[in-house]
């Protein structure tokens, strides 16, 4: 007999007013973007100010906030595709190498003689050596110089390729720690890119990694490529200062001559520093993964001259005492002085694993791109063309949801007038589930949700034919229709099965507007499927339970 159990129609009922709660926002667009941009800006800041509390009254506070992101078709924007170039980074790092190498081998100048650094290919290190003899003794003191790759690929292996060839010594970055400066180098740049856009509040940035040097760009609502590009070469503000306090209270007072600063990993919490800042970004040389004596990942950095001399002062009259590394107004490590750091050069340990101390080394390096980046590709897309793109999707999706409607209604009547309704309940599922997740929607996109309206009546299709066939059979209409649901669920699930492999390949193998519409495809089929068997359903149980007919014309 058909039925359905008093909790399962309160599960029912319950998933299906979640889902259009979670989509309600959307109907408010502009409001409650006004409202979410007020608030991530005010806990960025940790006040509101007064045209932030008034954006923030648009909206209530306690209903569901998410949005369906409209994407860089849909919204207009900028489009940029940059090139990053890693090798500037090798030649910046044998720079750097070179004043060290000199200090080692000028502490041997009895054994090697005078050395002389030459002329060399980009990326490439040569030293000339007075006494040829000694050049053993050379390339000695200059494999103590190479320290561990830290990359998983690169483990057990040393940063720097050392050999010699008559009276010169010839060094470059080894193979495997190219490839982790390059990844480095990536991560760093598309860490800058990402906080020179957010820091300006437009929404939703796309800032992802193509192929090995690449980096694809796509801001919505920003209002030229020429801009973006401005923005991204904007240089971070990066600085140390003493720390004087620590809190939990936003509007806490730190003190004469110090600021209140929020830290950047923990929520909450705010920092009192210093006012002058001990160095800045502009004496940071280097920073990068490395182990410390225990073995375990931490961050070493390197100070210029200048630097240096002012740091190693602090330290030396702070030890035991906490700095703290202030990236663009917040906190991004506070660690403890162990030590004076006479040298400028300096090593951020504590609990982090590999992947941690790789992205502390990228945020305190992201003062600037580590590498000169060629845009490649740059497009502005109006808004125009995003409204017509709008207007466009919302016909279509009208015009297919009316004519598969009419179609429905017109093969099956009343149970067509019920399968109609879960087909709206499922786009506003759709809407729901993509609002929560903060997915992007797209042109394909949409097209992915016509054809999710198209396809989602399949299921009830497959379900009244098989009612159909037990009617045939003389099954009374309770009977016929419960076996009807059962009966059909297999195929149902075999078919959206199927679909749902091709979407995920879609997804994983796919770029750009190809997982736009693999997105919405797949939130499509899981949310037809549950419309079809159980939203269908229970409309039908409760016709059913309210009319008990004794025939059904189907």
């Amino acid at each position: 007999m058909i039925h359905i159990g008093k909790w399962k129609r309160l599960a029912i009922l319950l998933v299906t007013l979640v889902g259009v709660l979670l989509a309600t926002p959307n109907l408010f667009y502009g409001r409650v973007e006004a409202h979410n941009d007020a608030v991530r800006e005010a806990e960025r800041q940790g006040f509101y100010t007064d045209e932030q509390a008034a954006a923030r009254g648009l909206w209530p506070d306690w209903l569901p906030s998410g949005l369906v992101n409209l994407g860089l078709d849909l919204r207009g924007g900028a489009h940029l595709l940059g090139e990053v170039h890693v090798a500037d980074v090798y030649q910046a790092r044998m720079t750097s190498l070179w004043p060290e190498l000199r200090d080692a081998l000028g502490a041997a100048r009895d054994e090697v003689g005078a050395v002389r650094r030459v002329s060399s290919p980009p990326g490439t290190l040569y030293v000339e050596i007075e006494n040829p003899a000694a050049m053993t003794r050379a390339v000695q003191i200059a494999r103590t110089l190479a320290t561990p790759v830290v990359s998983v690929t690169g483990a057990g292996q040393t940063d720097l390729a050392i050999a010699a060839e008559g009276n010169r010594l010839m060094i470059q970055l080894s193979d495997a720690e190219k490839a982790a400066t390059d990844d480095r180098t990536v991560q760093q740049s598309l860490e800058i890119v990402r906080r020179r856009i957010d820091e300006v509040g437009t929404r939703e940035p796309t800032v992802v990694r193509q192929g090995r040097d690449r980096i694809l760009i796509q801001v919505p609502g920003i209002g030229s490529a020429a801009e973006l590009k401005s923005l991204i070469g904007t240089t971070a503000k990066l600085t140390f200062h003493p720390v004087a306090g620590r809190s939990t209270d936003a509007n806490a007072n730190p003190g004469i001559g110090n600021i209140l600063v929020p830290s950047l990993d923990e929520p909450g919490v705010f920092y009192a520093l210093d006012e002058v800042p001990v160095v800045t970004g502009e004496d940071l040389v280097d920073a990068r993964p490395a182990f410390d004596m225990n073995g375990q990942p931490s961050v070493t950095f390197r100070f210029n001259p200048s630097g240096a001399k002012r740091f190693g002062t602090f330290t030396a009259n702070n030890v035991g005492q906490p700095f703290a590394i202030v990236l663009d107004d917040q906190v991004i490590s506070a660690p403890v002085i162990r030590e004076a750091i006479p040298g400028g050069t300096g090593q951020i340990s504590g609990s982090m694993n590999i992947d941690q101390s790789n992205e502390l080394a990228v945020l305190l390096r992201a003062g600037a791109l580590p590498a000169e980046m060629t845009f490649l590709e740059e497009r502005t897309i109006g808004p125009e063309l995003g409204q017509d793109s709008i207007d466009a999707g919302r016909i279509s999706a009208i015009i297919g949801t009316v004519l598969v409607v009419a179609f429905i209604i017109a093969s099956y009547g009343l149970f067509g007038v019920f399968a109609s309704i879960a087909v709206i309940t499922n786009v506003i599922l759709i809407l729901g589930v993509m609002s929560v997740m903060g997915a992007t929607l797209t042109l394909p996109g949409i097209a992915g949700i016509v054809l999710t309206v198209g396809t989602a009546v399949d299921a009830n299709v497959i379900i009244y034919e098989r009612i159909r066939e037990e009617l045939r059979r003389g099954l009374a209409v309770g009977p016929a229709i419960d076996k009807g649901f059962r009966e059909a669920m297999s195929a149902i699930i075999d078919a959206n099965l199927t679909t749902f492999i091709a979407a995920m390949v879609m997804f994983f193998l796919g770029s750009g507007p190809v997982r736009g519409f693999a997105v919405t495809l797949t939130i499509g089929l899981v949310t037809s499927v549950f419309t079809a068997i159980y939203v269908t359903r229970l409309m039908i149980v409760l016709w059913y339970e309210r009319r008990r007919p004794k025939e059904l014309v189907l």
